[in-house]
């Protein structure tokens, strides 16, 4: 088994898919305030990217689809008093929809439920995941045992492929503190992924 170590080994765990953001979203944006269908393609356009991002944070699919129906009712109920362009709309999204797995996280029994879940769950039923289910479970079972803002940040940087910026903008952070603190979130995620790979290499 080929351990997961670096962040370009990070990237060939999960086949990354970049989002086509519209090249002009912005009156679309604005048309949403309160127009019903300029919603639902906004809706439309963005929804597979946030469900992928719920998945690859929590992976399990029925509970993505709860969360990510929470983010756009959230998005709803809150459009109206956002103001900016389609990028910063997307870092919007990301945002509401990393609180909402955040707080899904934060509650420990259901964080338990969440991992003993997880580990029974089948390659085929993680969305957008590719590679040797082995491996999967590994670095799936190592990144719960980071905390909630760690795991948002390596989810962010190396599954949905944003820029240090970006991720600072959905963080409310500064592009400097996010560099940091992708730095310890590998450096912990590394150590844990050693411990479990030498475990299974005794048990093996």
């Amino acid at each position: 088994m080929v351990m997961i170590v670096g962040t370009c080994k990070l990237r060939r765990v999960i086949s990354v898919k970049n989002d086509n953001i519209a090249a002009d979203e912005k009156p679309l944006i604005a048309r949403a305030r309160y127009d019903s269908t300029a919603f639902v393609q906004l809706y439309r356009s963005h929804y597979d990217a946030i469900f992928r991002y719920c998945v690859h944070r929590l992976f399990e699919r029925a509970k993505a689809e709860d969360v990510t129906s929470e983010v756009f009712l959230k998005v709803v109920e809150n459009i109206h008093s956002f103001k900016g362009n389609e990028q910063q709309f997307r870092c919007w999204l990301y945002r509401i929809a990393t609180n909402a797995v955040n707080n899904y996280l934060r509650k420990a029994v259901r964080r338990s439920r969440l991992l003993k879940v997880a580990r029974e769950q089948t390659n085929s039923q993680v969305a957008d995941c590719e590679g040797p289910a082995e491996k999967l479970a590994l670095l799936r079972d190592s990144l719960f045992t980071l905390k909630p803002r760690y795991q948002a940040i390596i989810t962010l940087r190396f599954f949905e492929n944003l820029k240090l910026t970006e991720i600072a903008e959905v963080l409310g952070s500064s592009p400097g503190t996010v560099r940091s603190q992708l730095t310890r979130a590998l450096a912990k995620l590394r150590k844990v992924l050693a411990t479990e790979f030498m475990e299974k290499s005794e048990v093996n």
